[in-house]
């Protein structure tokens, strides 16, 4: 039995050997060190692009609400962020087709990085033991999610969990700061004087045309996923979902659509979960502003002043139970007792259910 195991464990390490000289080979342009492994590297796949050919946006340029709206229309998603009173949009038309921005707001280094195959998008902390670091886009891809890579050690980073994968990094993981895909026009209204990403990236792209033309469909094939499947939700239909101290929880948009708003708990942690109308799909017509409503989200910490709230929604607008006030989908009391309240973003995020099911299968999904 013993000279059996012997065996194995002999076949094993041999057959890692091979797939780490194939891999070296096969990226013999990478200064990536292969030997230093958490996954099994057939499970990566290249995405059809080499290393940069989706091009990472590193000095970006931005403009003001009133300059974008010259090019950017009103239901056109963008992924809003906010730190330390200064605020950004990230249009999906740019970052559909570079998929990594680099950047900093308040005083943080960050990257918003976008992977249309997943629709995950999700803004880190680019710090990593204090060293502020640069990320591209590799061109390859796992559980049909893109593959992001440090310039520093080319280690690989798993964007859907800021896992490093593959490389010196290995065993490190970057901070997820929380973010929203609103519309445009809510991100204006919010923030009249917040600032949104150029389109003058110093790249020739056709920014506000869908290059994934009908990928946003709940019968859609997903690309190049040959990963588990998961029997309760189709793999291209939309959810709304969060990780917090080891639970995960998914929110059909089948539901979000319908009820837009969900008083919820996650472990001891109370959620709100906002979906209102507003933004356009990103991933489904040719031109990204005449696509079919996707809707804004966002999930918040319902607690204000140590007390506990309960949220309704009535004609695009949401309204807690204790005061009645009027609050929009960034979390923002416009009207009422609280005006000028801010609801703490929870970090979550809007994904293809495959993508997110696939790298946390134990996920309960919310039941209406």
């Amino acid at each position: 039995m013993l000279k059996i195991f012997v065996l194995i464990m002999i076949t094993m390490i041999s057959t890692k050997a091979q797939n780490v000289s194939h891999i070296k080979r096969a990226y013999s342009n990478w200064i990536t060190n292969f030997d230093k492994t958490a996954v099994d590297f057939n499970e990566i796949r290249s995405g059809g692009p080499p290393k940069d050919g989706i091009p990472a946006i590193f000095n970006p340029n931005f403009v003001t609400t009133s300059q974008a709206s010259n090019w950017l229309k009103d239901n056109e998603p963008v992924i809003s962020l906010e730190m330390r009173g200064e605020f950004k949009a990230y249009p999906l038309q740019i970052l559909i087709w570079h998929e990594i921005v680099n950047d900093e707001i308040g005083g943080t280094p960050v990257i918003i990085t976008f992977c249309p195959l997943c629709y995950s998008a999700i803004v880190f902390d680019r710090r990593i033991k204090n060293e502020t670091h640069r990320f591209g886009v590799s061109g390859l891809l796992r559980n049909s999610d893109m593959i992001m890579y440090d310039q520093k050690t080319e280690s690989f980073w798993q964007q859907f969990t800021g896992e490093a994968i593959v490389g010196d990094m290995l065993g490190e993981k970057l901070e997820i700061i929380p973010s929203q895909i609103i519309s445009f026009a809510q991100f204006q209204e919010a923030y009249p004087s917040g600032k949104v990403l150029s389109k003058e990236t110093g790249y020739n792209r056709r920014y506000g045309i869908n290059p994934y033309v009908g990928y946003d469909d709940v019968d859609q094939t997903p690309f190049l996923f040959d990963g588990p499947k998961d029997g309760r939700l189709k793999p291209n239909e939309k959810v709304i979902a969060i990780q917090k101290d080891g639970i995960a929880k998914a929110y059909p948009y089948k539901i979000t659509q319908i009820k837009r708003v969900i008083n919820d708990k996650i472990g001891d942690q109370s959620i709100v979960v906002f979906h209102a109308k507003g933004a356009a799909s990103v991933l489904d017509a040719n031109k990204i502003s005449s696509s079919k409503e996707s809707g804004s989200t966002g999930i918040f910490d319902p607690v204000i002043d140590g007390r506990l709230h309960k949220f309704s929604y009535s004609k695009g607008f949401f309204y807690d139970d204790q005061t009645d006030s009027k609050w929009d989908v960034t979390g923002r009391a416009i009207e009422g007792k609280l005006e000028g309240t801010k609801l703490k973003r929870i970090a979550h995020g809007d994904y293809f259910a495959f993508a997110w099911l696939a790298f946390r299968p134990e996920t309960e999904i919310y039941k209406n």
